[in-house]
This record gives C-alpha cells, structure tokens and sequence, in this order.
C-alpha cells in the first residue's frame, strides 16, 4: 500500500517539512496548541484533497462548493478522497433532531408507510418538515409562541395603578389614555375582579373573546400583543421591543399535536401500537426492543439496518437519548459522538477521515468507547488521521507525527515519527507530558461560603440541591449528557447571573479583519498612540478607515469574479498584502509602523509598549494564557481551537469578578499547556475570586479544591448528584465513573 508522501511544505509557520503518513492505519498528529498540526491536517491534506475533488465537477457546481485554496507545498502525491469531522457545532434548529441527524428518522417513516395501520401513504407523510405530514398549527415545530398575560398584567392591580408591568401604559401616557378613556372599563377596579365578559373585553375587545371589538379604536391587549410581538419578523423590531418579547412571550407544548409534531391523520397510523412520535420519543435501547419484535417479513432488511444504527450509537454511549431530541440541545460530548456516528455505517471504504480532536467534551469512560469506532473505521480500509491531545487517544496510534517543538515562528518542524512506544521514550514536549503524572491535590483550600441551589429540575436535573463553595476552586464533573452544563451553566449562572462571568464554549465569532489586538480591546490604543507620536488622525492607522489602501479597499488581496468559474485570489500590488496607504506606513512609533507594530509577538510588544499600562497589562494576560508568541496582528481565523480558546479566557481574566464559570477550559490544550491553565487557575483563586470548572481532564480534575460528580450516567439516568467531596476523598470513598477513570489515572 503506497503511502500519502508530502514534500517541501511551508503552510503557515511550517519550515519546509516533508513526511509520509501510511494508508489504512490510524495516525495521530501531537504538538503544542499552535505548533502546525492544524496547518499539516486541515489546511494542507484535508483541503487539497477537497479543492482536487471539487476540480472534478462542471464549473457551474464548482461555483457553489466551498473554495479551499492551493496549499504552499512542492508536492503531495497518493491522496484520497477525505471526510473531516471538525470541532464546529452540530449546529442545526428546532428542526433538527438526533433522528434526522443520523438518518435512523428517514428509514423509521419509511417503515410506517410500508406497515404503519391504517395505511396513511408515503414516508413524506410522516415527515415533520413536510406539508403533507406536519401539524398545520405549528408548522411541524412541536411548539408554539404565545403572549404570557401573567407577565403583561399585575392583576391586583386597576387601570388607575398601573395594571400593566409594559412602560409604555403607565397611568397618564399616551397609551393608558386609549384604553382609560374608551369607557370600557372601569379605572378604579383590580383586574382580579373583572367578571369574565370584562376580561375578554380587556385581552380580545369583545365581551364574549369573540365578536368584532366594541370599540374599533381599542385593540385587546392580548391581540395587541400578538401583533407587535408574534405578527412581526424579527428583524423588523426595535431593540426596546425585542427585549419585551423575552419578558412577555412564552413558548409552549402546541395544543394540536402535543409537541409530537405530526397532524392528527399521520399520528393515528400505529406499529405494534405506536405511533412514529411515540418511538421518537423512547430512549433508544427500549426503541431497539421495539423494532426488533416486529416479525414482518417485507421489511427485515430495513428493521436490520435501523437496528445496526442504534447499536452504534448504543455502543458509543448514546443509549439514554431519543430520535425527537433537537440538536442544538445536545451537549458538546454527545454533538461529536453523534458526529462519529454519523459515518460508521458507510459501506465506503480507501478514504481519509479526518478528525479534530474528537474527544473533545468526553469522559474517559467515552472515549474508550469513541477509540474504538476508530479502529473500526481503519479495519474497514479507511485511512485515519487524528489532531489530538487526550493520552487515550494517542496510545491507540498506530503511527504518531509530533510537530513542534513549541508555537507560531517556534514550531512548525516534524520533531518526532514513530510508534506510541517509542514517542514514550522521546525527547519532546509531548513525550515529556506523557511520562509526567499529574499528583492528587492534598492540601486542599476551605471554601468562605457558599451558593446554594434548591430543586434544580431543567432539563434532567432531578430536583437536586447542592451548595456551590465560595473562594476556592470547584471542580463539576460527570459523563457527557449527565447534567453538568445544565446545573452550573444554566441553572446557578441564571440565578446568580449579575455576580458571573461565563466563559463558555461558544465560538469567538471571527472575520478576515479580526485579530487578537482588536478583539482584546488594545487596537485602539496603539492607533491612538501612534496617531499623538504622528499627529495624525486615528482613522489613519485602521485598515477599516481612511488608512485603508486605495486599491484593495484594506483587505489586501484582490478578488477577480469569472462568473461560474473558480474566483481568483492574487496579493494586491498596491500595498502587497498589507492592507495600509503608503501615507499610514510612514508614520511610526517607537521607529516603527503600523504594519511593524501589528507583526511584533506579545514578548515582542511587551518591550515597545512597557511604557503604556494600557497595552501592557493585556499583553501580560495573553503571556499568562500561553500566547506570548502570537503577533498581535494575526487573523484570528488563522488560530486553533485552543488558541481561540486561550484568547477568549485572556479577554475575561481581568476583569473585576467574584465569581469565574469555565466550561472545559482544556479543550484543545496540549497537556504541557493544561499545567500552564491550572497555575493561571491558582493565580485567580488567590486573588479572593470563586473558580467554576466544569470539565472532564483528569489532571485538572486532580488539582481541585472541591468536586461535585453529577450522574451516575447521562440522560434520564444521570440529573443526581453522585458525589461532593475533596479529590483525596473521591480516590478513597467515591463508586462514580469519575472516581473510576481518577483512580486508573493514579496507578
């Protein structure tokens, strides 16, 4: 089998490496946050293989598939074709669910429309996102928006005292007067004590809820509510009408269909008694149960493929979910198994999958299962190629690539080939990290408080109670799916949410123009200090202003449209790639420009601007994350997971806080870089602040204070919490999954 062969590649900051990566073997690419591995596996091997595919298709296909272009590289010869499964977010909405996601809803309507009684028609007939099968009431959503009377009127209340909590209707407004004056009601009565006639005439206009109003000037409150509020896009609202929106609008169960989505017709037709909402509805493994005793000989082949489905998503520990459960309500460790899950049916075989740290968001006891969907993707004939930090992970390797040895201009070299086994024996950061065991806290800090939560019931939450120390560093645990997010994320940052400051794991949002400068607030402060050393105007010194080269408009690339063609992308001439005038690049300070000043690392900028307390203390935050070798001028699009992840801590870290919520702060962090986060994680506590962290990295979890394990499983068997104790204690008493996986560590 002839090996995929790269030679002579600079992508990014890598030094003109050549290496080889062995067909139908499981590769794992190590290294720094930062060090290149991205560049080798996504911009380079994942996007040529993608760009050659692409080439094949008519000019007017091309057009509309993404653009990924050439990779600096001599040569690349025997690619195949790729599948990437990236870090990006299931994504998705109310429409999208576990069984659309996965295809096991598609092969479910087609088995009601084969055997379903009575017989109602084709599997379109049981689609939800389909005219011929959705409840007409709510369009197939399950739910529907209403106005919240309770939250509008204060029933205690009369017309006199302000019956409406809405500002616009305080007593003598314009609005109140409409109402006051119309001689419907009576000013001086609560609304508590309006007989109904009276109330239907206040929330519809008409005595009976009704008739045409009585009154063509006076709208009931509740259809005026329904227009300004429901009958009006989005977009078409004011910012002082979409935050009532939030107060005044409720979204509930749709009375038609009960929340199952189908109309009444396609509900009717049953299998063994159930109809398709009621085994969307089940947790799988009963699901399973289900199909497997339906005997009709028509349809084996299709109860057989709908069961090997479930089983892989059984056996990848997604057994507790439902096929109506809706994406975006998935956390980020059952998003990436769904991801996985996703392929593992695929009869295709010789092709590269690609996958971005896929433990990410997964217990130990999750990625043991997760490993070996990977191997079974390899024993297929597939070629498998994995950036990623967990432990677990790499020992599954058959061949491992280290990049290093460090980040941005420090990295971007192959400093290790070979075996698990031998990577052991090395002499990198990686190898290094790996033969290093992270020590159980002892002396663990004594809490100066608490913050209590009583009967927490969202989600699956089982009306727990639990007190979340103050002034020390907790750590909240527990299988993806077990209700950790929901308790810290949701349930105590909603409750507490004036003295919070969340980091969570949403995506910094990141344009072509953005850069670590501009996003940690400091851009401004170095145009204004070049522009007072200058005198010039600050507008000068933003490739989004007048500094702006005339030629590329400051983007400094120019793009060339050929209708159905490919675009082409050349370095502008003007400014070659700059961005500036020539008139912002003559102007500088300190003896350099704005193009200079942006190319400084931060240990570089910490010595330019020591002088500027403004610019300095971000700098020194991004020193305490890890991201000393950035440039400040460098597209954020361009930075890893970890980076962006890094990034967004250092924006919070500063500020005035008591209490911090981190969620998996770890994630894409080299376990050299996890030693760095957890010092960064002393350094707050210290301070008098609280620390949150809700994570699944062991080593992390060794250095807590305080660990609240929330289980013993995820889904309906999880919502408890399982254990509360110190880490020593955990080791010692603790029967979780948690203590399992901590206890194996240690040995």
């Amino acid at each position: 089998m002839t090996d995929i062969w790269i030679h002579g590649l600079t992508q990014n900051n890598l030094k003109h490496v050549s290496f080889t990566i062995p067909k139908e073997k499981i590769t794992v690419f190590t290294g720094v946050s930062g060090s290149g591995k991205s560049s080798i596996v996504f911009d380079t091997i994942a996007a040529e293989s993608q760009r050659q595919m692409n080439a094949t298709y008519p000019a007017y296909i091309r057009s509309r598939l993404p653009k990924y272009p050439k990779p600096a590289v001599e040569k690349i010869e025997h690619l195949t074709a790729s599948v990437v499964v990236d870090q990006s977010p299931l994504g998705g909405n109310a429409r999208s669910t576990v069984g659309t996601i996965s295809g096991l809803y598609s092969s479910l309507r087609l088995l009601f429309s084969r055997i379903g009684k009575p017989y109602v028609g084709t599997a379109s007939y049981f689609s939800f996102n389909d005219p011929n099968g959705m409840c007409k009431t709510c369009s197939g959503l399950g739910r529907v928006t209403k106005i919240n009377i309770e939250a509008i009127i204060d029933f205690n209340k009369s017309w006199n005292e302000g019956c409406l909590k809405d500002s616009l209707y305080l007593p003598g407004s314009w609005y109140w007067k409409q109402y006051a004056k119309s001689g419907l009601f009576d000013l001086d009565k609560p609304i508590k004590d309006y007989t109904q006639e009276e109330y239907n005439l206040l929330l519809y206009g008409s005595r009976d809820g009704k008739s045409q109003p009585e009154n063509s000037k006076v709208t009931g409150i509740y259809h005026k509510y329904e227009k300004t509020l429901l009958n009006r896009d989005i977009s078409d609202k004011s910012k002082h009408t979409k935050e009532k929106s939030q107060h005044f609008i409720v979204e509930e169960a749709c009375d038609a269909c009960h929340g199952n989505r189908l109309n009444e017709v396609s509900l009717n037709c049953k299998i063994l008694g159930y109809s398709i909402a009621e085994m969307c509805n089940m947790e799988l493994t009963q699901l399973r149960h289900v199909l497997s005793q339906i005997a009709e000989p028509t349809v084996q082949i299709l109860i057989q493929n709908l069961i090997a489905g479930l089983d892989r998503m059984i056996t990848i520990g997604l057994s507790y979910l439902h096929l109506n459960r809706t994406t975006p309500t998935l956390s980020g460790g059952e998003a990436q198994r769904l991801k996985l899950v996703r392929y593992m049916g695929s009869s295709l075989s010789g092709l590269t999958y690609i996958f971005d740290e896929p433990s990410t968001g997964m217990h130990p006891r999750d990625v043991y299962r997760m490993n070996n969907l990977l191997k079974q993707l390899r024993d297929k004939g597939n070629t498998v190629l994995v950036v990623e930090h967990d432990k677990d992970v790499i020992s599954i390797a058959d061949h491992i690539i280290d990049v290093g040895p460090f980040a941005g201009k420090n990295g971007g070299e192959i400093v290790f080939t070979g075996s698990y086994q031998e990577l052991l024996k090395a002499d990198t950061l990686t190898a290094k990290a790996l033969r290093q065991a992270m020590p159980i806290k002892k002396k663990t800090r004594q809490p100066t408080g608490s913050l209590p939560i009583r009967g927490a019931r969202l989600h699956n939450l089982k009306g727990i109670d639990v007190d979340i120390p103050l002034g020390i560093m907790t750590v909240v645990t527990g299988v993806a799916g077990s209700g950790k997010s929901t308790l810290i994320s949701q349930v105590l940052a909603k409750e507490y949410e004036k003295e919070v400051v969340m980091i969570d794991q949403g995506p910094i949002t990141v344009t072509n123009r953005s850069t670590p400068a501009s996003y940690l607030g400091f851009f401004d402060e170095i145009r204004k200090q070049i522009a007072k050393e200058s005198r010039k105007p600050e507008g000068l010194f933003s490739f989004n202003s007048i500094g702006a080269c005339p030629v590329c408009s400051g983007k400094g690339v120019i793009v060339t449209e050929l209708a159905f063609m490919d675009p082409i992308v050349t370095e502008c001439e003007s400014c070659n790639g700059v961005r500036y005038n020539q008139e912002a690049l003559r102007c500088t300070y300190k003896g350099k420009n704005i193009v200079e000043l942006l190319n400084l690392t931060v240990l570089e900028a910490l010595s330019v601007f020591n002088d500027n307390s403004k610019i300095k203390n971000k700098l020194k935050v991004m020193e305490q994350v890890g991201l000393a070798y950035l440039t400040l001028g460098q597209p954020l699009s361009t930075l890893s997971g970890g980076e962006r992840q890094r990034l967004k801590l250092a924006k919070h870290l500063r500020k005035k806080s008591g209490i911090m919520i981190m969620d998996e702060p770890t994630t894409g962090l080299h376990m050299s870089d996890i030693q760095k986060i957890l010092k960064l994680f002393d350094t707050i506590v210290s301070q008098g602040n609280t620390l949150i962290v809700i994570e699944h990295n062991l080593d992390v979890i060794k250095q807590a204070d305080w660990i609240i394990d929330i289980g013993p499983d995820g889904g309906k068997n999880g919502g408890e919490v399982v254990f509360s104790g110190t880490p020593t204690e955990m080791i010692a008493e603790a029967k979780t999954l948690t203590a399992d996986s901590l206890r194996t560590s240690c040995l």
